[in-house]
């Protein structure tokens, strides 16, 4: 396993991480001991970051880790979780239940900190709540000691440069932009450099789209993302490849995202996707994929409020 540097935080994270949301049976059923065996082997095979929230299984991904973290030392994992979303429409970033989520995830978790706390999806919060109640509250966490590092989480790339331009964060966490099908996210590095700021890529398979199962019937990708996404797939098929490998080895090759965040709650795909992150990528297949795919690069599908997506200027200044 290889680690990078995860921004100014001084952590050293593993290229890939392990998102625990499938411990919250969030795509199937998931076996509790499946879970919990799924974990230790990320853990054994390397993975030093876990990544998780109340939202996932409501409550149950995190107690399900924190179970399977019991018989784990705590110097072996970096643990992340979330606050503001509870419930698929139930938002509060409010100073209070932010301070009490932190609690509350603590105790599930089975530790009396945590690595980084995270605001998740900020997009669906009121802007004003968000900054003036919920990152103080952040701040206030950190300064007593309860979470070492914090920021936000979030589909649409501009509410970064928006929080980015009114308060420092220690890092980010982007999901379905950096992939074989979307890679603005390179657009976001010069400031997150600028501002020493860690970047945690998430879901390089864009929930689904780039592997050979069925894309679920919930999936907010347009019917021409999923096509192309389909062709990419049959294309790797039929050269006897799996797109979801070279997407997992896409998304972990570039050392300027110093980790990216799969999922999963089988032992053994874990270890595949650990695996593939040492194997070497077929060149001309990325190169043919991504060629294929070139047509809906960036493509992406609108999330959260619109006063979010207003078009502010680099000190988030409103157009």
């Amino acid at each position: 396993m290889k680690y990078r540097k995860l921004g100014n935080t001084g952590l050293d994270v593993s290229v890939l991480s392990y998102g625990a949301s499938s411990l919250g049976s969030v795509f199937r059923d998931v076996p509790k001991e499946e879970g919990i065996r799924t974990v230790h082997t990320a853990i054994d095979m390397g993975i030093n970051l876990i990544d998780v929230s109340p939202y996932y299984g409501l409550t149950k991904a995190e107690t399900v880790l924190g179970e399977a973290l019991r018989t784990v030392p705590r110097d072996r994992y970096m643990i992340s979780t979330k606050a503001g979303r509870y419930g698929q429409d139930e938002f509060d970033f409010s100073r209070e239940r932010v301070i009490r989520s932190a609690e509350e995830s603590m105790r599930r978790l089975g530790t009396d900190y945590l690595d980084i706390l995270l605001l998740h999806d900020i997009e669906f919060g009121r802007v004003e709540q968000v900054m003036e109640e919920a990152v103080p509250a952040l701040e206030e966490l950190k300064q007593s000691g309860k979470i070492r590092y914090f920021g936000v989480t979030g589909l649409p790339l501009n509410i970064f440069g928006r929080v980015l331009s009114r308060t420092a964060l220690d890092v980010i966490l982007s999901y379905c932009h950096y992939s074989l099908n979307d890679t603005t996210l390179l657009r976001l590095l010069p400031l997150l450099e600028q501002q020493g700021t860690g970047l945690m890529n998430a879901s390089p398979i864009s929930m689904g789209l780039l592997s050979n199962r069925q894309v679920p019937d919930w999936h907010p990708a347009s019917g021409d993302i999923q096509a192309a996404c389909k062709r990419a797939a049959e294309y790797c098929r039929d050269k006897g490849e799996d797109i979801a490998k070279l997407a997992v080895q896409f998304s972990t090759a570039n050392e300027q995202i110093p980790t990216t965040l799969v999922s999963t709650a089988t032992p053994a795909n874990i270890r595949n996707n650990i695996l593939w992150t040492e194997e070497p990528v077929d060149e001309q297949l990325l190169e043919e994929v991504l060629e294929i795919l070139k047509p809906i690069n960036g493509a992406t599908w609108p999330s959260g409020r619109p006063e979010w997506n207003e078009e502010r200027d680099q000190n988030g200044e409103r157009l």
